[in-house]
């Protein structure tokens, strides 16, 4: 049912749960990974294919030996560049938006010492390339004897072939500040890689990214990380899954939930993928100009005043 010109009714997406443990040794056999993952997703009709936050931890199976806890963000933002040269072809390859997953990034590559962002990679296969930098970090994210990252201080909405499109990494899913930010920008599809090491921040993220789906009348795509990373210091376990989300409406089923997968901590292989097909993008826009129940917008609470009262 999708065009490969534009989307403005119906979207196939693919969303992968990549399992951290499959064993890679270069930089191009990552790619090469990737790649046969895309090919199946293509083969399904998929327009746009998701990688979980962090997925470049993977990559910690062909780190140097002796590269310290402290020194692993600056490490793999030196690999990024090639990992986006190999994204770049891909997206192209496959004729899809690609968002692939998180990975460091040098605020300045020609001084590391600047620090690093955790930052989504986005390309089309226009050859457009989106970087969008997480916004609210975990605790562990900010640990200067750890991963020690710098918050990102923007966020953006791009348009492709009809769609409003927009991500979001992980923690900030969770943020009703940036909710209320996002709830005027008619965003058509929110896509949330993600990295969790436990079912409860499994939930948290998977049921934030729910009600962002309401709150924001839209479609919000989330995948995870799964297995464990070979030399991996910082995550010994990840469980996730992949998930669509939509509005609680009539029109959509009632419940919110177009398609998803059960969770896991390591499901033996590549990590399950959702090839969630001919999402009503159309119908979510149509719901969000006017059509809804009772969504009222970019609410803002400009006008409750808060009454503290002391006995």
């Amino acid at each position: 049912m999708t065009s490969p010109a534009s989307f403005p009714d119906y979207v196939t997406i693919a969303l992968w749960a990549t399992n951290l443990g499959k064993p890679i040794s270069s930089m191009a056999d990552w790619a090469d990974h990737v790649d046969g993952q895309m090919a199946k997703a293509a083969k399904q009709g998929a327009k746009v294919f998701v990688m979980p936050e962090y997925d470049s931890e993977q990559w910690m199976a062909f780190k140097p030996e002796g590269l310290q806890t402290n020194q692993e963000i600056s490490w793999m933002a030196d690999q990024a560049p090639a990992a986006r040269e190999h994204a770049v072809r891909l997206s192209k390859k496959h004729d899809m938006l690609f968002v692939a997953g998180s990975m460091p990034w040098h605020l300045d590559p020609a001084d590391p010492a600047k620090g690093q962002t955790n930052s989504a990679m986005i390309f089309t296969p226009e050859g457009d390339a989106i970087i969008q930098d997480k916004l609210s970090l975990t605790p562990g994210e900010q640990e200067p004897d750890d991963w020690n990252l710098i918050p990102g201080k923007e966020f953006g909405v791009f348009k492709w072939r009809g769609l409003n499109v927009a991500v979001l990494i992980c923690l900030d899913i969770e943020m009703p500040a940036l909710s209320c930010l996002l709830a005027p920008l008619d965003i058509d599809l929110l896509l949330v890689p993600s990295m969790t090491m436990t079912p409860s921040g499994y939930h948290r993220v998977f049921g934030c990214a729910k009600a962002r789906a309401v709150e924001l009348m839209t479609v919000i795509g989330a995948c995870g990380t799964t297995g464990t990373a070979i030399n991996t210091t910082q995550n010994p376990t990840n469980y996730s899954g992949c998930s669509v989300f939509t509005p609680c409406e009539p029109q959509l089923g009632h419940t919110g939930i177009f398609a998803q997968t059960e969770p896991t901590f390591d499901d033996g292989g590549d990590g399950e993928m959702l090839i969630a097909k001919d999402i009503p993008v159309g119908l979510v826009r149509a719901l969000r100009g006017g059509d809804a129940e009772v969504w009222p917008g970019g609410w803002t609470a400009n006008h409750v005043q808060i009454n503290s009262k002391t006995s």
